[in-house]
């Protein structure tokens, strides 16, 4: 297995688990979630359908089923990722922390499937 394989499996499963517990929490903790998201300003209607999204988001890469949908699942994490770190930072909160781990992700396992998927 060549470096690029491992750096894009490794890198994509690590921003996998970081997006299901994610949603998990937005599922299954809605009201501390809620409180963090009135606290940054978002309205909190949005909260389970970003969790579907994120899971959505997770297939379509996993999938591989289409450049074009894997393309739009990445812009959508990046946005979010950017969105939660420019909200944290805003916020003063202290949490900004898990946005940039989420970005290094998201670069290094969109950099490296771009690589290996040369679609």
């Amino acid at each position: 297995m060549t470096k690029t394989k491992i750096a894009y499996f490794v890198s994509t499963a690590l921003l996998t688990l970081l997006m299901l517990f994610s949603a998990g929490m937005y599922f299954f903790n809605h009201a501390e979630v809620a409180t963090i998201f009135t606290s940054l300003g978002y309205p909190t209607y949005i909260i389970y359908p970003l969790a579907i999204a994120k899971i959505l988001g997770l297939i379509a890469i996993w999938s591989n089923y289409s450049r074009l949908l894997r393309d739009f699942a990445y812009a959508g994490f990046f946005y979010d990722f950017v969105l939660a770190l420019s909200a944290h930072l805003n916020a003063g909160d202290g949490d900004w922390a898990g946005s940039v781990v989420a970005l290094v992700l998201w670069t290094v396992s969109f950099a490296t499937g771009k690589k290996l998927y040369k679609d």
